[in-house]
């Protein structure tokens, strides 16, 4: 489902909602991708918060989900599955390779190569971070999710260590391949492999 592009808060009722549906036997696994107003969110991480050096007019929000804080602007794409991991997949870490592998065969449609890195979970491409995972379970129904760099302005990330990180490390599709990416088409790229799940 795809909300367009919304402020943080109203992408994570839009979660809470779906989340409580799914719970309830509501509704069916559910995939929301979203585009985000400029904004950090802090996980869980210990330390996390020290990350954030200088936020500047750019909100900070405390959120449910793993990891460190992270950046969520224009032109990335962020996927929220909100998905019941039943009997082999109740594994929470394979569910982690499992939205890395979604990331790779995304970048891969459109000629990149994306692989793992032992600095952190998520998408790397040619040594520098394109898309960082994060994720929240409730009784076995996860949430939260990934976001990955289309076009992102990444001058925001100095504001912060993004999941403990140098701002340096990261990268955008766009900055990988020298050309323009339509975050539209990256938006159907995923959905058409998550309905597939």
């Amino acid at each position: 489902m795809d909300l367009g592009r919304l402020p943080y808060a109203d992408g994570w009722a839009e979660q809470v909602r779906v989340l409580g549906a799914r719970l309830a036997g509501e509704v069916g696994d559910t995939a929301l991708i979203v585009e985000h107003d400029p904004v950090f969110t802090v996980g869980r991480k210990r330390g996390a918060a020290a990350n954030v050096i200088a936020p500047g007019s750019i909100p900070v929000v405390e959120v449910e989900r793993g990891g460190d804080v992270t950046f969520h602007g224009p032109g990335q794409v962020v996927v929220y599955p909100v998905f019941a991991l039943e009997g082999r997949d109740r594994d929470l870490h394979g569910w982690l390779r499992r939205l890395e592998q979604l990331c790779f065969e995304v970048l891969a449609e459109f000629g990149l190569s994306g692989t793992r890195d032992p600095r952190g979970t998520g998408a790397w491409v040619n040594g520098r971070k394109g898309g960082s995972i994060g994720i929240a379970c409730r009784r076995w129904v996860t949430w939260h999710g990934l976001a990955l760099n289309v076009s992102t302005d990444l001058d925001h990330l100095v504001g912060i260590n993004p999941c403990g990180l140098d701002a340096s490390v990261y990268t955008t599709m766009e900055r990988e391949l020298g050309a323009p990416v339509p975050t539209e088409a990256v938006k159907r790229a995923f959905a058409a492999r998550l309905g597939a799940w």
